[in-house]
């Protein structure tokens, strides 16, 4: 299940609109909006405002592939986290239909996110100096 139907199925759940989940977490409704339609993608710290308000761990709310791409967020910002989403959905593609273990899964995708962020760490030292901040 994807991010935006967890939000929307955690939230129903404790009877709140999006305007009253928006005051609860002390993010706008209009982001609220965004996120349950499957526009936008919280950052961390949005990700545990809205965890906190529904009483839920961020794990929970975000999902396995949902914490890599907050976590590429974090290292590497909105570039970085369109890569790995567009990584995962490639990968998640990959084991639709078929019978891989959980732990299995968790452990390919874990492999999957530190190659990532390893190749963009020793891809750093080829950037031109005077494209390097």
């Amino acid at each position: 299940m994807k991010f935006n139907q967890r939000l929307k199925d955690y939230r129903e759940s404790k009877g709140w609109t999006q305007v009253e989940l928006a005051k609860n977490c002390g993010i706008s409704s209009r982001m609220i909006q965004r996120y349950e339609a499957g526009t936008s993608r919280p950052r961390w710290d949005a990700a545990e405002q809205i965890a906190k308000a529904l009483d839920i761990s961020v794990v929970d709310l975000l999902g396995q592939s949902g914490m890599l791409v907050a976590e590429a967020a974090e290292k590497g910002g909105a570039k970085s986290a369109r890569e790995m989403a567009k990584l995962v959905d490639e990968v998640v593609g990959m084991f639709a239909g078929g019978t891989l273990p959980k732990e299995d899964r968790d452990a390919y995708m874990a492999a999957i996110s530190k190659a990532y962020f390893e190749s963009t760490q020793e891809n750093k030292k080829y950037t031109p100096k005077k494209h390097r901040k």
